[in-house]
C-alpha cells in the first residue's frame, strides 16, 4: 500500500514535470536557434564574388572564415589619412527583414595592387561606393560594369588605358567619377551628358585630346570639375556658365585656348579657381568681381593684359593669389593691403610698376614679385657672401630696378636646388608620377614640356642637356617653369613641379684680373658665350653629387636601394626646425635626437638625427630607409623622406602628436602619463598588432623588426598606434631562420632564443609584443616593476599570478572597475601566450589578430621543457640588467656561429659575470 502510494501520484507529477522541464528546453533552444537563424548574412552569390574578386587581386588576408559583413577579421582596416591607405569592406543588412546584407561600399587604396579591374564586381548589386584610387591597375574597364548603380567611382592614380570608357555614360547613378592620374585618351564622348547627377568629375593628367563636347552643359550639379593636364584643343566654352553650383574648377595645362570667357562670372559660388597656360591671344582681366567666396584663384600665363582689378584686394577669403605671367601693367592696387587671409602672392613675370609696398615682404612670407619693373629705393647697400644668391632671391624680386644690386651678383656662380619628392621604378602607384615643366634660358625657351622620365629612360638615371647662353650685364636668367602639367596626385596630394640636382656654369674664355670697378666702367657691351650643364634627375641624385663627404659609405649604400621616399635638403631641415632648437627636440635614442619640426607647407614632421657617436650608424640610417620606404600601413610609422649632407644622416617622419605609448604609460608626471581607458589600450594593443601581421605576412617584403618595445611604439593625436624604428630590423628571406652573429634588441624584451642563442625569426617579435602587451594591461614596466626581490621583471610575475588563478591583479589599478574582465583576460592570456619560452609555442601575429578581435579562441598556453635551461640564463642576463631597463643591446661574437656567444655565457654563469657588450646604447 504504502509502495503504491509512493509510485502512482508521484509518478505522475514526475511525468508533468519532465514534460513542463522538456518544453522549456524545447522553447528555450527553438528560440536560440530562431535567433541564431535571423543573425543577417552576406548574399552567397556575394561572397563568391568576393572570393573570385580576392583571388584575382591576391587578397590573401580576406578572411572567409566569418562572415565579411560582420565586422570582424580584416574585411575593415582602419584608414590612413595621410598615406590614403585602406582595405574595407562595408554593407548594409536592413534587406530581407534585415536577414540579408549586400556590399555597399568598397575601398582598396594605396595597396599597390597590380591586376587588372575584376568584372566580378558587377555582382554587387547594392554597391554604391567603389575606391580603387593609388593601386596598379592596368587595362581596360571591363563591359560588365554597365549594370551596376555606383554613386561613387574613383580609381585616381592606376595605369588604366584606352578611350573614355562608354560603360560610365550607361552609370547614371554616378555623382562623383575621379579617372586622374591614368593613361586614358582620345576625346570625351557626347554621351557623357547623361551622367546629369554628377557633381564630381575629374579627368585631370591623362592624355585625352578634342575639343570639349557642349554636352558637358547638361551637368548642372557640378560642385568640382578637373581636367588639368590633357591635350584638349579649341577654347574654353561658354557652357561653363551653367555650372551654377560649381566650387572648384581647375583647368590647368590642358591646351585649351583663350579668353577666359565672361560668363565665368556668373560661377559666383566658386571657392577655387584655377586656369593656367592658356593659348591665343591677350584679353582683359576677366570679371570675378562676385566670387566672394575664393580662397584660391590661380590665373597663371594666361595672356592677360591690362590692370589688375581693385576688386581683388576684396576677397576677404583669400589665401592664394597667383597671377604670374601674363602681361599685367600698372601698380599693385591699394586694396591688396586688406588681404591678410593670402599665405601667398605671386606676381612674377608682368610689367607692373611703382614701388614695392613695404607690407608686401613684412606680412607674405610667400610672395614673388620678380620680373617686373618695380622700384624699391634702399638707403644701404644689399650685402650677401660671396656665392650666394639667397638674399635677394628670397624676396624674390630680382630683375625688377633696384637702387642696390648685392655684389655677390657681380661674376659667374654656381646654384643648386633640392627635390622636394622622387618617384621611383616599380610597379607601383608611386611610380605613376608625372614631372613636366619647361626651362627657360635668358628667357628664351630651351625645353617645351620637359618630361625627365621619358627623356632619361626611366626614373633614377641621369639625363644631361647642353646649352650655350650670352650673358649680358652679369646676369644669367635659367627659369624652370612649371606649366600645369604632371600629376599632383601621386604620391599623395601636392604640387610636384620643377625638380633641379645642379647647374654647372662654366665660361668659355678667361676672365680679366683687373678692379671689379674698372671693369664695371669699361663693360659696355658684350656677349659672352657659356656652357650650362644642366643635371636633371629623379632618384638619389644629391648622393651621387658626392656631397656627403665623411658618409661617403652611406651614400653608396643608398645607391642600391629601391627608395620609394622624398629626399631634403639640409637646408629645408634646418629651417623647418629652427637650427635644430632645442626648444624643438622631443626626444633622443641610441641613434641620436628627434626634433619637432615645421615645412612650409605647414606639415609638422619629426626629424631624426643620427648621433656621429654611433658606431652602427650607417647601417641601421641605410637599413630603416630600405625597409620603411617599402611599408605602407595605418600601424606603422610613415618616413616623408631623408636627408644625407656633409656629416648629417636624418630621416624624416611624421608627428606623432601623443609621443610613444612607454611614456604615456609610464610617464613620471601628468604632462607625460596619459589617461588610457579600456577601450584604448585595446586598440593599441590591436593595433600594435595589425602593424606586425603587415610586416610578417602581409608586406611584399617580409621583415623581422626586432626591436618592439614601448619607446617604439608612437600615438598619434588620435591615439593610435605606429611602429617606428626599423633601423634593426632584419629582412625575413623566404620565412627561414636566420642564425645571427650580431644580436641587437633591448633587454626586458628580446626572447630568449634570440638573446641567447643568436636565433632569429619573426617569433622573437611575438616575444616582444607579448611583454608589452602585459604592460598595457597593468600599466607597468617589465624591467622597472619588481614586486619583491624573487621576481625579475614583471613577466616572472604574471606568471606565479597565472599559477595562483589571480592573473586579474595585474590590471592597473588607475583603470578601477572600468573594464571588462573577461576582454582583460583575453590580453593577458594572448600575451603570455606569445611570451612562451619555446618560439615554436607561440602563435603567428595573425593568430594573435583573430585572438584579440574575438574571432578565434585564445589557444592553450604551453610549455616546452627544452626551453628552460635557456630560460634561466636568459633571467640571469635580465637579472644583471634590470638596473638599466631601457638599454638596447647590439652583441657581436667573435666568428661565423655562436658557439663563442654561447661560451660566454656559460663563463658568465660561472664567474656571475656577463656578456661583454660591443655596444650599449640607451633608448628613450
Amino acid at each position: 500500500m504504502g509502495r503504491a502510494d509512493l509510485t502512482t501520484p508521484n509518478l505522475l507529477l514526475l511525468v508533468n514535470l519532465s514534460c513542463f522541464v522538456a518544453l522549456v528546453l524545447f522553447a528555450t533552444f527553438g528560440l536560440a536557434a530562431a535567433a541564431a537563424s535571423t543573425t543577417p548574412s552576406l548574399h552567397p552569390e556575394e561572397v563568391k564574388a568576393l572570393k573570385a574578386i580576392g583571388k584575382r587581386l591576391g587578397k590573401k588576408d580576406w578572411d572567409f572564415g566569418v562572415d565579411p559583413c560582420s565586422g570582424k577579421g580584416n574585411w575593415i582596416l582602419e584608414g590612413d589619412e595621410d598615406t590614403g591607405f585602406a582595405s574595407n569592406v562595408t554593407c548594409s543588412c536592413s534587406f530581407n527583414n534585415n536577414k540579408t546584407c549586400h556590399v555597399v561600399s568598397i575601398f582598396l587604396t594605396a595597396l599597390n595592387i597590380s591586376a587588372t579591374l575584376p568584372p566580378e564586381f558587377s555582382k554587387f548589386r547594392h554597391l554604391k561606393l567603389l575606391d580603387l584610387s593609388r593601386n596598379y591597375f592596368t587595362g581596360s574597364i571591363p563591359q560588365e560594369w554597365a549594370t551596376m548603380k555606383l554613386e561613387v567611382l574613383s580609381f585616381m592614380g592606376n595605369r588604366l588605358s584606352g578611350p573614355f570608357p562608354k560603360v560610365f555614360t550607361n552609370i547614371t547613378s554616378l555623382r562623383n567619377l575621379s579617372m586622374e592620374g591614368n593613361n586614358f585618351s582620345g576625346p570625351i564622348p557626347p554621351d557623357i551628358g547623361k551622367l546629369i547627377n554628377l557633381q564630381k568629375l575629374i579627368l585631370s593628367s591623362n592624355a585625352f585630346n578634342g575639343e570639349l563636347p557642349p554636352e558637358l552643359a547638361s551637368l548642372v550639379n557640378l560642385t568640382d570639375m578637373r581636367i588639368s593636364d590633357n591635350n584638349f584643343s579649341g577654347k574654353i566654352p561658354d557652357i561653363i556658365s551653367n555650372w551654377k553650383q560649381i566650387q572648384k574648377l581647375q583647368i590647368q595645362g590642358c591646351s585649351l585656348e583663350g579668353p577666359i570667357p565672361s560668363s565665368i562670372s556668373a560661377l559666383t559660388s566658386l571657392s577655387d579657381l584655377r586656369i593656367s597656360d592658356l593659348k591665343g591671344r591677350g584679353s582683359p582681366f576677366p570679371p570675378l568681381h562676385n566670387m566672394a567666396s575664393l580662397k584660391t584663384l590661380i590665373l597663371r600665363n594666361c595672356l592677360i593684359d591690362g590692370e589688375i582689378p581693385a576688386y581683388i584686394g576684396n576677397m576677404k577669403k583669400l589665401k592664394t593669389l597667383d597671377i604670374s605671367y601674363n602681361n599685367l601693367t600698372g601698380e599693385i592696387p591699394g586694396s591688396f593691403f586688406k588681404l591678410t587671409k593670402a599665405d601667398f602672392l605671386y606676381l612674377t613675370g608682368n610689367q607692373l610698376t611703382g614701388s614695392v609696398p613695404g607690407w608686401i615682404l613684412e606680412r607674405n612670407k610667400n610672395a614673388d614679385i620678380s620680373h617686373n619693373n618695380f622700384t624699391w629705393e634702399t638707403s644701404s647697400p644689399i650685402e650677401c657672401p660671396r656665392g650666394s644668391v639667397n638674399l635677394i632671391e628670397s624676396y624674390s624680386a630680382s630683375a625688377n630696378k633696384l637702387s642696390k644690386v648685392p655684389a655677390c651678383l657681380k661674376h659667374d656662380f654656381p646654384c643648386s636646388a633640392s627635390p622636394e619628392i622622387i618617384f621611383i621604378n616599380d610597379r607601383s602607384f608611386y611610380s605613376l608620377g608625372k614631372r613636366i615643366f619647361d626651362v627657360y634660358i635668358q628667357g628664351e625657351l630651351v625645353l617645351k614640356d620637359f618630361n625627365i622620365e621619358d627623356e632619361a629612360g626611366g626614373a633614377g638615371k641621369p639625363i644631361v642637356k647642353n646649352f650655350t647662353a650670352v650673358v649680358r650685364r652679369h646676369t644669367l636668367k635659367i627659369r624652370l617653369y612649371w606649366a600645369g602639367r604632371g600629376t599632383t596626385g601621386i604620391p599623395a596630394r601636392g604640387m610636384y613641379g620643377p625638380l633641379i640636382s645642379a647647374i654647372s656654369v662654366v665660361p668659355n674664355f678667361q676672365p680679366p684680373t683687373v678692379d671689379d670697378n674698372r671693369n664695371d666702367l669699361i663693360v659696355v657691351v658684350g656677349a659672352v658665350s657659356a656652357a650650362i650643364l644642366i643635371v636633371l634627375m629623379v632618384l638619389g641624385i644629391m648622393w651621387r653629387k658626392g656631397w656627403l663627404g665623411g658618409k661617403i659609405s652611406a651614400e653608396k649604400e643608398l645607391r642600391g636601394l629601391d627608395l620609394q621616399t622624398g629626399i631634403f635638403s639640409l637646408r629645408q631641415i634646418k629651417a623647418a626646425t629652427n637650427n635644430f632648437d632645442a626648444e624643438n627636440k622631443i626626444g633622443e635614442g641610441g641613434f641620436g635626437c628627434v626634433y619637432r619640426g615645421l615645412l612650409s607647407d605647414g606639415t609638422v614632421i619629426a626629424v631624426k638625427q643620427l648621433s656621429s657617436k654611433s658606431k652602427q650608424g650607417n647601417r641601421e640610417f641605410v637599413n630603416e630607409i630600405g625597409l620603411i620606404s617599402a611599408l605602407q600601413h595605418p600601424n606603422l610609422v610613415k618616413l616623408y623622406g631623408c636627408c644625407v649632407e656633409g656629416n648629417q644622416l636624418l630621416l624624416v617622419y611624421e608627428y606623432m602628436e601623443n609621443n610613444c605609448l612607454s611614456r604615456a604609460l609610464f610617464g613620471k608626471d601628468a604632462t607625460c602619463k596619459l589617461k588610457l581607458d579600456w577601450p584604448t589600450r585595446q586598440k593599441i594593443c590591436l593595433g600594435i598588432a595589425r602593424g606586425l601581421a603587415y610586416v610578417h605576412e602581409e608586406s611584399r617584403i617580409k621583415i623581422v623588426h626586432r626591436d618592439i618595445k614601448t619607446s617604439n611604439v608612437l600615438l598619434d593625436k588620435n591615439l593610435n598606434a605606429k611602429i617606428s624604428d626599423f633601423g634593426l630590423a632584419k629582412l625575413n628571406e623566404d620565412d627561414k631562420t636566420h642564425i645571427s652573429t650580431r644580436i641587437a634588441g633591448t633587454i626586458g624584451y628580446m626572447a630568449p632564443e634570440y638573446a641567447m642563442r643568436g636565433y632569429l625569426t619573426n617569433k622573437a617579435d611575438i616575444y616582444s609584443f607579448g611583454v608589452v602587451a602585459l604592460e598595457i594591461v597593468s600599466g607597468k614596466s617589465n624591467t622597472n616593476y619588481r614586486p619583491n626581490e624573487d621576481f625579475v621583471y614583471l613577466l616572472d610575475w604574471a606568471y606565479v599570478l597565472r599559477e595562483r588563478g589571480s592573473l586579474l591583479e595585474l590590471v592597473d589599478p588607475d583603470l578601477g572597475s572600468e573594464y571588462s574582465s573577461e576582454e582583460a583576460m583575453v590580453m593577458l592570456n594572448v600575451a603570455l601566450l606569445c611570451t612562451n619560452a619555446s618560439p615554436t609555442l607561440r602563435p603567428t601575429m595573425s593568430q594573435v589578430v583573430s585572438m584579440l578581435e574575438g574571432r578565434t579562441a585564445v589557444q592553450d598556453i604551453l610549455s616546452d621543457p627544452g626551453f628552460s635551461s635557456i630560460n634561466s640564463k636568459f633571467k640571469a642576463l635580465v637579472n644583471h640588467f634590470w638596473q638599466n631597463p631601457s638599454q638596447t643591446i647590439i652583441l657581436s661574437s667573435n666568428g661565423p656561429n655562436t658557439d663563442s656567444l654561447r661560451s660566454n655565457i656559460e663563463e658568465a654563469e660561472e664567474n656571475s659575470q656577463l656578456l661583454r657588450f660591443s655596444s650599449v646604447q640607451s633608448e628613450v
